[in-house]
């Protein structure tokens, strides 16, 4: 008894796929990067070539316990906050959203002290580095 191959008749066409989840439009009120960090992040996405998204992130970690984190996603995780400021889509998850309320970020091309620079309201403290901070 040989082999039977099945017969596939009418459209082969394959299963749609599921939209990337959407995330829920959030206001600068949430975080708000200057004009000079705006800039600075467009040319490094164009560089990196990682996603068009900045996403913002708190993790636990850094000498006060708290530590920013910036990366760059293609597409947002469900329950995202978007967030769009100087012509950057910005991505907070909701956890982060707690601690970056009222949040700018600056970009500084100074030698000493240059680069990214969080002024966070909701800070009680935070590290000479402006890299950790807690609440």
């Amino acid at each position: 008894m040989a082999d039977s191959i099945p017969i596939v008749t009418g459209s082969t066409a394959l299963a749609p796929q599921p939209a990337p989840p959407a995330a829920r439009e959030g206001s600068e009120s949430l975080v708000r990067l200057t004009e000079a960090a705006g800039v600075k992040v467009r040319a490094l996405i164009a560089r990196e070539n990682q996603g068009g998204f900045l996403r913002v992130a708190i993790t636990g970690g850094g000498c006060n316990g708290l530590s920013y984190k910036l990366k760059f996603a293609s597409a947002p995780n469900r329950g995202d906050i978007l967030v769009r400021s100087s012509g950057i889509e910005v991505l907070v998850d909701p956890r982060t959203a707690l601690y970056l309320k009222g949040t700018l970020l600056d970009y500084s091309t100074q030698l000493i002290a240059g680069g990214f620079k969080f002024s966070n309201p909701n800070a009680k403290a935070s590290c000479s580095c402006g890299e950790s901070f807690s609440v």
